[in-house]
């Protein structure tokens, strides 16, 4: 395993506003649009409270203090708290409803984003690392938070606050007003320089993470090889790699940014000092009261903050577009494989008879893994599939349940083309019991259950009891509310193994394929299987992919494949009297002494038909 190249780096694309990703949020948004209403109102209130507060110490200095007015001075006194109050409680009020609002939208949307990746097709998801989707549906969505939060309404708020302090300062003294804008157009000539190098930064910054996401994701999913193979330190330094450049790039971020804050800061302070050098030789000269140049001060310190806080909304906004650019990118990918609407005519259960008719398959262009396959599966016949690695054995169990569709050719369903049905109705037909025992998190009794929540407590143990599984789970302490830990990790592999037949015995299917499933386990477990096998199989069409021919040696019919062709069909025996591939796969597995005539002794028991 090494560090992920450029090529498997995320890219940030996306200008930093783009109306039309905006136009495609609207949908997401227009729902929240009272709260929004709600967010907005209390932002004026806010920032009302505000601007009367540096006005009322004017009127203190200018008119109740010459007037030594007591009463006016308390009655003054008494306002001021109450704005303060009545700004502290709107922005309260403000800020939930913004952030409520910016939670619901990512609810709806994150929800939308799983649900689309539920309904993308298995090749999507041969091309797209699983790293980079966790990034979509977690970072990306996440950024978008910051938009709402701190985003649309605080840009509406600081703008129109920058607008109000402008016409109050004009009001109170133009002359003076002048002054204070004197700094503006370097922070304008600031902000133009340092816009594209924050830009850059924060580019910089979500690949950085998003290699991180990636390699994280591929050295925890095989964590026991890299421990088998003794590859800790070396994937420790490669991680500490990427770690330091993703910390490189957040520092050359947090730079940019502060050096842009600290410089509004200090123009601020300039801005400040310009105010008491000119307001100061006003009042001298005796054109400026005291109160106007105190509320001139007040002003200008509330006129910089909205400055840097729109500096600020720039990253936020131009996070928000980079992440809603790959959201919608992956919201635009379309299933290659769609499903039909149920047709009135359709049975509730299949008869289960299968047709392969000139099946095609190529996962890339120009390399076709199926050439021209073409076989008839009875209703209720068991038929076994052997062949080399790579010989496109469970290809085609995949083009069945319809992960994929063939190149050309087609798949029959009781004489109905496998792509004219609906998708639903053919996975609940075909029950597929792999060679990864893939268990959820959760108890014993919600795997067995799995795809039928609603399935009774007593179907659930009826087949686990069948197929020999009761008698392990009900020795762990919860019984069947046993919970299972992530892949089933506390469960041995036979364990897991009579668990996923048990799951395919409560599932009832009319079609049940074992891909491998009857690999790597101990005798004593194979016995078991053996005979859950025979309950499993019994009264029901059936496909058995295996290695392990002691497994399928009492199958009706045995297919034979060599590179994406079926070359031999027929019965156990008439195989190994024909003495072809199937019988050395067979010499392979029970060493036996070929003889120049007679069939070859059975080295395992026949499974009951």
């Amino acid at each position: 395993m090494t560090a992920p190249g450029p090529a498997h780096e995320e890219e940030v694309l996306g200008k930093a506003y783009d109306a039309r990703l905006v136009r495609r949020m609207l949908p997401y948004v227009a729902p929240q649009a009272r709260w929004i209403a709600l967010s907005v109102t209390l932002m004026f209130v806010v920032i009302g409270a505000q601007l009367l507060q540096p006005y009322l110490i004017k009127l203190l200095f200018d008119v109740f203090i010459p007037r030594a007015d007591r009463a006016g001075i308390a009655a003054l006194a008494l306002v001021y708290i109450a704005a303060t109050t009545v700004e502290l409680l709107a922005r309260y009020g403000q800020l939930y409803s913004m952030e409520l609002t910016g939670q619901n939208v990512i609810l709806h949307l994150r929800d939308r984003l799983f649900r689309h990746l539920n309904a993308l097709d298995s090749s999507f998801f041969d091309r797209h690392p699983v790293g980079r989707l966790m990034t979509r549906v977690t970072t990306d969505i996440e950024s978008l938070a910051d938009l709402f939060s701190s985003g649309v309404v605080s840009l509406l708020g600081d703008s129109v606050k920058l607008i109000a302090i402008v016409v109050i300062l004009w009001w109170l003294n133009w002359r003076l007003a002048c002054v204070t804008f004197a700094m503006t157009p370097f922070l304008f000539l600031l902000s133009v320089l340092l816009r594209g190098r924050i830009r850059r930064s924060y580019r910089d910054v979500r690949r950085r993470i998003a290699r991180i996401n990636a390699y994280l994701q591929e050295s925890i999913s095989g964590m026991l090889l890299v421990q088998l193979f003794r590859r800790g330190e070396v994937n420790r330094r490669e991680f500490d790699a990427i770690n330091g450049e993703h910390r490189d790039a957040e520092l050359r971020s947090v730079v940019y940014e502060s050096s842009f804050s600290a410089i509004i800061e200090l123009v601020g302070n300039v801005a400040i000092a310009l105010i008491v050098w000119y307001g100061g030789r006003e009042m001298v000269r005796g054109v400026l009261t005291f109160g106007t140049l105190v509320a001139f001060l007040n002003y200008t310190s509330r006129f910089f903050g909205p400055i840097q806080d729109l500096s600020g909304f720039y990253a936020v906004l131009q996070a928000a577009m980079a992440s809603l650019e790959r959201i919608f990118a992956l919201l635009d990918e379309r299933p290659a494989i769609t499903s039909n609407p149920l047709p009135a005519a359709l049975p509730e259960r299949a008869r289960g008879r299968i047709d392969f008719q000139d099946v095609r398959f190529a996962y890339r262009d120009g390399e076709e893994v199926l050439h021209g396959i073409g076989v008839r599966v009875e209703p209720g016949e068991k038929i076994a599939i052997v062949g080399a690695t790579g010989s496109g054995k469970t290809t085609l169990i995949k083009l069945l349940i319809r992960l994929y569709d063939p190149t050309s050719g087609a798949i029959r369903l009781d004489g109905r083309d496998i792509r004219t049905l609906p998708l639903p109705w053919l996975r609940r037909q075909v029950g597929v019991v792999q060679q990864d025992h893939f268990l959820f998190t959760g108890t014993i009794a919600s795997n067995i259950a799995f795809g039928h929540p609603d399935l009774p407590r007593e179907r659930i143990e009826v087949a686990a009891r069948l197929v020999h599984a009761d008698r392990f789970v009900r020795g762990l302490p919860k019984g069947y509310d046993e919970e299972v830990r992530e892949r089933g990790n506390n469960l041995s592999v036979g364990q897991k193994q009579l668990l996923s037949f048990a799951r395919a015995l409560a599932y009832d299917p009319a079609v049940l394929v074992l891909d491998e499933a009857t690999s790597s386990v101990d005798t004593e477990t194979e016995i078991l299987i053996q005979d859950a096998l025979r309950l499993l199989l019994e009264g029901r069409t059936s496909i058995v992919i295996a290695h392990r021919l002691s497994t399928i040696v009492g199958a009706d019919r045995i297919l034979v494949f060599h590179h994406g062709r079926i070359v031999e069909e027929g019965t156990h025996r008439a195989l190994l009297q024909a003495r072809g591939i199937y019988h050395r796969l067979y010499q392979l597995q029970f060493g036996l002494e070929t003889e120049t005539s007679g069939p070859l002794p059975l080295a395992a028991p026949e499974i009951s038909t």
